[in-house]
C-alpha cells in the first residue's frame, strides 16, 4: 500500500516542531516556514503555467521586469534585474523577439545602446498569464475575507520594507 503524503499543514507543522526543538522561536517559525511553503508551492504551479504558455522562468522573468519597468531597459539592466550573466540574457532577448513578444530598438540618446521593450503581443502574453495565475492565487486565499487579505498584505509588506535592513 502507498504510504499518504503529509498534508501542506502536516508538511508546515512537522518543520516549525523541527525548528523550535533545534532553537528557533516558534512564532517567527510559523511565519517564516509559511511564507517559504507558500513559496515553494506556487513556484511548482507557476512552473506548470509557463510551460505550458511555452516560456521558461528566464524568459518569463525578463517578460515581467518589462512589463513592470516604466518603460524600455537595456539588456544589461534586465540582466542584473533578473541574475543571469549578459550573454545569457542576449540568448533568451532572441528567442523573446522571434516570438514577437519583445523588440529591440537603438537609443535615441546613445545609438551605440539598445533598448528592450514589450511588444503589444508580448503585454498581451503578459496579460493572459496574469489572469491565469489570478485564479490559482485567488484559490489559495479564498478562506479569507476581503479585510483578512487587506490585513495580510499590510503585515507582508511591514515585513518585506525590513528586507533591505536585515544582513543576510
Amino acid at each position: 500500500m502507498a504510504k499518504r503524503r503529509p498534508s501542506a499543514a502536516e508538511q508546515h507543522r512537522r518543520a516549525v516542531a523541527t525548528y523550535v526543538a533545534a532553537g528557533g522561536e516558534e512564532s517567527v517559525q510559523r511565519v517564516i516556514t509559511a511564507i517559504g511553503s507558500l513559496s515553494r508551492k506556487l513556484d511548482q504551479w507557476y512552473a506548470r503555467q509557463l510551460a505550458d504558455l511555452g516560456v521558461t522562468a528566464g524568459e518569463w522573468a525578463v517578460i515581467a521586469a518589462l512589463a513592470k519597468a516604466d518603460g524600455a531597459l537595456t539588456p544589461s539592466h534586465l540582466a542584473d534585474l533578473t541574475n543571469v550573466a549578459p550573454s545569457s540574457m542576449t540568448h533568451r532577448l532572441d528567442k523573446l523577439a522571434e516570438r514577437g513578444l519583445v523588440e529591440r530598438t537603438p537609443d535615441p540618446e546613445n545609438r551605440t545602446r539598445i533598448l528592450v521593450g514589450l511588444t503589444s503581443p508580448g503585454w498581451e502574453f503578459f496579460s493572459l498569464a496574469i489572469r491565469g495565475s489570478d485564479v490559482v492565487e485567488s484559490d489559495v486565499l479564498q478562506d479569507l475575507s476581503d479585510a483578512e487579505r487587506g490585513e495580510l498584505a499590510r503585515l507582508l509588506e511591514v515585513v518585506i520594507a525590513r528586507l533591505d535592513d536585515v544582513e543576510a
